[in-house]
């Protein structure tokens, strides 16, 4: 029924063990219980792409079955893929601003898991008349629980011995990542992907969700449709789930909704209702199984019409040139979204907002520009396959890709402290030293030794050694002790939330509102001597200006252009007084239009003093500098301006900022206030932050 031998052409060489599906390739000694066909040697260890792969030095040939009944072939150039798709996600995780759309390298490893798992279970079927389900899941188990385990434990002990007050904040992070449903607790808590005020070290989790749910319903959901329908009818099947794909980014396309998000209040277009719960959109759409089921779809759909044990008997050998043409545009589509798509774009005068066309196809078109490279590589005489993304660098990285990107987010993490700071160009070569050095370790002495039996082995060895002499017991016990400890810690831990979060928090219990129709402690029709309107900066130290006399307005995520309604409301009611200040232009660029109209209510204002922008430039927020040169040609147009260096003023000072390089710390605000108050020729009181009493300078 399937040729003892291949065909003309294609090299002789012994097959891999079937299961090679899931975020990673692992190669493995094949277990004596697997009835596969023994030619050749059994040892893999060796280089890529050396003897001990069961193929001729160079690797990149797939290896092709000889045993009665499919199994699926090892393919390095997959492993290859998945090499170009991790490394583009950790450089995004790095520093948004190298590559922008390097987030779509998830979307990859999603339509390579669907075409895999299908593709076993179709070969296991095809060979059996059936599929197991408990041992596939059993071998899923096995792939991923090791390596997640080591590092939720890893992070939870460091965390209890350098940063204890994470722990409470890490406890749903853990519980929801060991039970993969990271995404839905993400979903559910507001804590968006692109969020950056955060320290959150499983985040990445999120994407191992979304595939662990695919295989515990997946293969049910096979078991049931190869039962029923023919293999004739398979490549039906194939069309169908294709379809489904586009029908759930259609149902992607109307969920999602243009335009900014500030909250449920301000913006309620923006959120949908959870069981009851506001959620924001884009939340749902990135992050939910449902929504996020086009790739592993299409990658499923393929596998029903592309499988590698037939293409050798048909036409496709005489294609090869043609196919590996179109793999070669879809490598370049894929580099292409890669740096011109990104999760959100910056509008002058409105913020971030989120790319329309990653929410309405953008997904669609990487999962096809992905299946047209796998397409290419699973023929058997690939050329691409072979020498391009076959080769054994790109191999060795796709084996442990699946460590890699347990690790790097983590990593990048615990260094960073903030989800959004982003790295240099030393510090990722720093950290990825620590992320292949993790990994490596992983690889070898958590993951192989689980999938091949070694560590099942030793665990029996420690057992019956226990039975003679308790010392071995002894020294299992204390090795496990200390993280027993960190995670009892945790489990106990109070919530505490950041730095940045507290200290935000703490003063909008007192920040008032000029926009009409909200809730104001200032009364409309009196003098407001000196009002001050700004973003979150100037949130941060909103207790401290009103404690002098001045009334504040700040809120998160505004924009410049957004004061414009404030002072034509105070400007109405005749309500200016002595001096306006203001810090705005943090959260997005801004525009000499924007700034000549929020300038004309107050021509009349006596004084008005406006606070530069002292903030990261890295990552997303190129935008930072234009706006400081705008704010810089202030006083030639307004006589009444002052513009308040505090870029230069701050400059160096670590301890004024929290983690995000431009929040206030309690020192921070103190010092802000201090100049805020030089600036409008007020009296200054001492300096006092903390516990730590300080003399005003000058």
């Amino acid at each position: 029924m399937y040729p003892v031998t291949p065909p003309r052409g294609i090299p002789a060489v012994r097959p891999a063990h079937p299961d090679r599906s899931g975020p990673i390739d692992r190669t493995r000694p094949v277990p004596r219980r697997d009835p596969i066909d023994r030619t050749g040697p059994v040892d893999r260890s060796g280089p890529v792409g050396g003897r001990g792969w069961g193929g001729p030095p160079g690797g990149g040939t797939p290896t092709w079955g000889t045993r009665r009944g499919p199994t699926v072939p090892y393919i390095p150039a997959l492993d290859g893929l998945r090499a170009l798709a991790v490394i583009a996600v950790i450089v995004y995780h790095a520093n948004p601003s190298w590559l922008g759309g390097g987030f779509l390298g998830v979307e990859v490893f999603f339509v390579i898991s669907g075409y895999l798992i299908t593709l076993l279970l179709v070969a296991e079927h095809e060979r059996s008349g059936t599929v197991s389900l408990g041992n596939f899941w059993r071998r899923r188990a096995r792939r991923l629980l090791p390596a997640l385990a080591v590092l939720m434990l890893g992070i939870i002990l460091w965390s209890a011995l350098f940063d204890p007050d994470r722990l409470g904040m890490l406890r749903g992070d853990v519980v929801s990542g060991l039970g993969y449903v990271a995404n839905w607790f993400q979903v559910w808590t507001g804590s968006s992907y692109t969020s950056a005020s955060a320290f959150a070290p499983l985040r990445h989790l999120w994407s191992l969700a979304v595939e662990e749910q695919f295989y515990v319903f997946w293969p049910v959901v096979m078991f049931a449709i190869l039962r029923r329908v023919r293999p004739s009818g398979q490549p039906v099947v194939g069309l169908w789930f294709g379809g489904l794909a586009l029908l759930v980014t259609a149902v992607n396309a109307v969920l999602f909704v243009p335009g900014r998000a500030i909250d449920p209040v301000e913006t309620p277009s923006q959120y949908i209702s959870l069981f009851g719960r506001e959620v924001l959109r884009t939340d749902l759409i990135y992050l939910s199984t449902p929504t996020r089921m086009s790739g592993l779809l299409l990658g499923a759909g393929l596998a029903m019409l592309w499988r590698p044990w037939k293409l050798s008997r048909g036409r496709v050998v005489q294609a090869t040139n043609t196919l590996d043409l179109v793999g070669v545009a879809g490598i370049a589509m894929l580099a292409f979204l890669a740096s011109w798509v990104h999760m959100t774009r910056f509008v002058t005068d409105v913020g971030a907002v989120p790319v329309d066309f990653l929410y309405r196809g953008g997904l669609l078109v990487t999962g096809v520009a992905t299946l047209t490279v796998i397409a290419a590589v699973t023929n058997p005489a690939s050329l691409l396959g072979r020498y391009v993304l076959g080769n054994p660098v790109f191999v060795w990285i796709g084996t442990r890709s699946y460590g890699l990107y347990l690790y790097h987010w983590t990593v990048f993490q615990v260094f960073r402290t903030n989800a959004g700071n982003a790295l240099t160009g030393r510090e990722f070569v720093g950290c990825m030293l620590i992320s292949g050095g993790l990994t490596e370790l992983s690889y070898r002495f958590v993951e192989k030794p689980v999938r091949d039996g070694r560590a099942a082995e030793m665990l029996r060895g420690l057992r019956a050694a226990g039975g003679q002499s308790l010392a071995p017991l002894m020294v299992a016990g204390l090795v496990l002790l200390v993280p027993a400890w960190a995670v009892a810690r945790m489990t106990t831990a109070e919530v505490i939330p950041d730095d940045i979060t507290a200290s935000l928090e703490a003063n909008e219990t007192t920040v008032p509102s000029t926009v009409p129709g909200a809730t104001t402690t200032v009364d409309p029709a009196a003098k407001v001597d000196v009002f001050a309107i700004g973003d979150s900066v100037m949130l941060g130290a909103a207790k401290r200006l009103e404690a002098q006399g001045i009334t504040v307005d700040a809120r998160r995520d505004r924009q410049f252009f957004d004061a414009l309604q404030s002072f034509n409301y105070l400007k109405a009611r005749n309500s200016f007084g002595s001096a306006v200040v203001i810090h705005l232009g943090t959260n997005g660029p801004t525009s000499a239009e924007a700034i000549e109209r929020v300038f004309e209510p107050l021509k009349e204002v006596p004084r008005v003093v406006v606070v530069n922008l002292q903030v990261p430039s890295t990552g997303d927020k190129g935008y930072i500098e234009a706006n400081n040169a705008l704010f810089a040609g202030l006083r030639d147009l307004y006589p009444n301006v002052r513009v308040l260096d505090w870029k230069k003023i701050s400059a160096g000072r670590t301890t004024w900022f929290a983690s995000d390089g431009f929040h206030l710390t309690s020192e921070g605000a103190a010092y802000y206030v201090d100049y805020v108050l030089r600036a409008l020729n007020r009296p200054r009181p001492p300096i006092v932050f903390s516990t730590t009493t300080t003399t005003t300078e000058g």
